[in-house]
């Protein structure tokens, strides 16, 4: 048997995004936190920001050095440039996209990146269109998955026949980022102006499903084959519907469910299924977000390190699906004060590394 002490690691130079940690959390932080926590790799970390004030910056037990990254908005050419700066200097093993606005960007420089040695392990263009918010519901006909009825919005003149097609209560979605549960059609035009202002158009009117709030976690191969699930239940809630506490529960239909999405689109990598489980057990997807969730480190507590496994499978080698995980393991988030000194805050802002 090879302990730790004996046993060699990987040298690897890991690129992280999202490195936000407010109360509607990026998971880069949680990702990095779960790779370091694996023996098996001898880890340079490196964070790539897009806004000076992103807490995970500064956390320099956890990320060695950090460079600003373009936009999404400013188009691939723009990242492409940045990224072949950074690996002049850094020698970048593997980049882990975790935003959702981002991951277009990235899968279209794929081969770029790879044929520069920066190795990926994201979807196929088509398996990232197809879980797309705005033809999710269509997604899950073709599929025989559950998701609830939407109308996409285009002008707020639109929203009065979806209520009255869908009835209230309303979810008023960005394209990206964020819902509103609308009550009046007063609030759902709230919604929707605030939202596109956000996120820009379509917005999305989805029927209200009411029921318990449960999230998976899943990681899949490529080939249909699924990695690793972990269903975790929300315990606490903010007022952005981010799970400030969940625990792992066992439920074979949770588990099915991610198996039947995996196997559907035949995805690769990181997933989080957001669904809602009615009163009679039926499991509805309301999301399905192409990257890590923000709580991805509570996978590894119960025992399927996703992303130190995605490293593994991201280098080519052959991994065996998880069989268990720790039912009852829980998160609670905090918050505390990350002290700083000016200088460093300047020299993010003027300089773009840190």
């Amino acid at each position: 048997m090879i302990t730790t002490n004996t046993l060699i690691k990987k040298k690897l130079v890991i690129a992280v995004t999202g490195l936000n940690a407010i109360d509607s959390p990026g998971p880069g932080v949680a990702v990095i936190r779960a790779i370091r926590e694996s023996p098996e790799f001898d880890l340079r970390i490196i964070g790539l920001n897009y806004e000076s004030l992103e807490p995970g910056i500064y956390l320099h037990d956890l990320i060695d050095k950090t460079y600003q990254i373009p936009y999404p908005s400013a188009g691939t050419e723009s990242l492409l440039h940045r990224m072949k700066y950074i690996h002049q200097i850094e020698n970048i093993d593997l980049v882990i996209p975790n935003f959702d606005a981002e991951l277009f960007s990235f899968i279209k420089l794929r081969e770029e990146l790879e044929k520069m040695g920066i190795r990926s392990y994201l979807p196929e263009m088509e398996q990232f269109e197809a879980r797309h918010k705005t033809v999710l519901y269509k997604f899950g006909k073709k599929h025989q998955l559950m998701v609830p009825e939407d109308r996409l919005i285009n002008q707020p003149s639109e929203l009065m026949k979806a209520a009255e097609e869908l009835e209230y209560p309303l979810v008023i979605k960005g394209k990206y980022y964020d819902a509103t549960i609308a009550n009046t059609l007063e609030e759902a035009q709230k919604a929707f102006f605030q939202l596109q202002a956000k996120w820009g158009l379509p917005i999305i009117a989805q029927k209200f499903i009411k029921g318990t709030e449960i999230n998976i976690a899943a990681l899949g191969d490529g080939k249909g084959n699924t990695i690793s699930v972990i269903p975790m239940r929300k315990l606490y809630i903010t007022d952005k519907g981010k799970a400030w506490a969940g625990i792992t529960i066992e439920d074979p239909s949770l588990i099915e469910l991610a198996h039947k999405f995996i196997k559907a689109t035949r995805w690769r990598g990181g997933c989080e299924l957001e669904i809602m489980q009615s009163a009679t057990g039926i499991p509805y997807i309301m999301e399905v977000n192409p990257r890590f969730p923000a709580w991805i480190y509570l996978t590894a507590a119960a025992g399927q390190n996703q992303p130190a496994t995605l490293v593994r499978m991201a280098l080519g080698e052959t991994v065996e699906p998880f069989r268990s995980y720790e039912v009852g393991k829980m998160f609670v988030r905090y918050a505390w004060e990350l002290i700083t000194d000016v200088g460093e805050f300047q020299k993010i802002s003027g300089t773009g590394e840190l």
